[in-house]
């Protein structure tokens, strides 16, 4: 089974690095996917996150874009119910107007964020609720078909930017599947539903303008790299940060404390969000990847690199591309 390899870049700092720095990790990831056969690299959008640096997601893709050539680069996600239809059409419209033939438009309905930061936002709680129709508005404007007599997006109408749906449960599959969309699941950190739900979005897609045939993304972390007891040693990292993020309301955990939490029943809750983690050598890597795209009935994998490290992420970027055989 031949998949392709993507990946999903959350621009990512710690706690000795600065927003600056992790873009312009972003740059240097994305210009060495570039050269190794990657074929996309998105961004999603998460707000009030003090390690994610991607909240301003067409701004970021468009940075990117200025210092690379010709890989696809997209939004995995844009959390539709934050915005506009007509503001995000305006947004990618211009990024596909500048970078022509480049540009991926995913679509999510999760806020990306807490409660107390939607209301910063000004999004209404129940803007959800509408996802299904603002992804039509959204798909008519960038088609030139508006839904709004008298409304275009400029740029945009025309431009045609294919859009994605992103989901971790039926309702994105059912969505995906009923308009004609790619499907991409979000399995690198909610597994759980990621069988039912390909399933039901493969039995049940209908054909459409943009595509033909159903088109499954599952997202997976990655962490290769040389030796294994390094790869290992950066995963133990990976899960220690991931309770100080998800758990630590404002506080950092020793490593004793996160290991703790990680032997605690909120730790399993966090080790089961990783359970689709690619760790080891590039071989184990490539066998892990190989049986995990049958296992999702995936057509691409968008891969999320969890290295500590920027060096540690760029040189899991290469391994990958080595051992499964993409172009050097």
């Amino acid at each position: 089974m031949t998949v392709n390899y993507s990946i999903l870049d959350l621009a990512t700092f710690g706690k000795d690095e600065t927003p600056r720095q992790a873009l312009e990790a972003s740059v240097a990831l994305a210009r060495r996917a570039e050269e190794t056969g990657y074929r996309r690299v998105w961004y999603a959008e998460h707000h009030n996150f003090p390690s994610i640096a991607s909240s301003a997601t067409s701004v970021v893709i468009a940075h990117v874009a200025n210092h690379t050539e010709s890989i696809r680069l997209g939004a995995g996600g844009i959390m539709l119910p934050n915005h506009s239809p007509l503001t995000i059409a305006e947004q990618f419209g211009t990024l596909e107007t500048l970078h022509p033939g480049r540009i991926d438009l995913g679509l999510g309905r999760a806020p990306g964020t807490d409660q107390k930061t939607l209301r910063a936002l000004r999004r209404d709680p129940t803007s959800a609720d509408t996802f299904p129709q603002d992804v039509q508005e959204l798909a008519g404007y960038l088609r030139g078909e508006s839904r709004i007599p008298g409304v275009d997006a400029i740029p945009g109408k025309g431009t045609n930017v294919p859009l994605y749906i992103l989901g971790s449960s039926l309702f994105g599959a059912q969505l995906a599947a009923a308009l004609g969309l790619p499907y991409s699941f979000a399995s690198h950190f909610a597994p759980d539903a990621l069988q039912q739900a390909v399933a039901v979005y493969r039995e049940q897609f209908q054909p459409s303008e943009q595509l033909a045939e159903p088109y499954v993304i599952a997202g997976v972390n990655v962490i290769a790299a040389d030796d294994e007891e390094s790869a290992q040693e950066q995963f133990l990292t990976m899960k220690r940060q991931r309770v100080s993020m998800l758990l630590g309301r404002g506080r950092t955990f020793t490593d004793e404390e996160a290991d703790m939490v990680l032997a605690s029943p909120h730790g399993a809750h966090l080790l089961n969000m990783v359970k689709y983690t690619a760790v080891g050598t590039p071989e184990q890597v490539r066998k892990f990847l190989e049986d995990f795209a049958v296992h999702a009935d995936a057509d691409e994998l968008i891969t999320a690199h969890q290295s500590p490290t920027v060096t540690q992420r760029i040189r899991s970027v290469e391994l990958l591309a080595e051992a499964g055989g993409l172009k050097s």
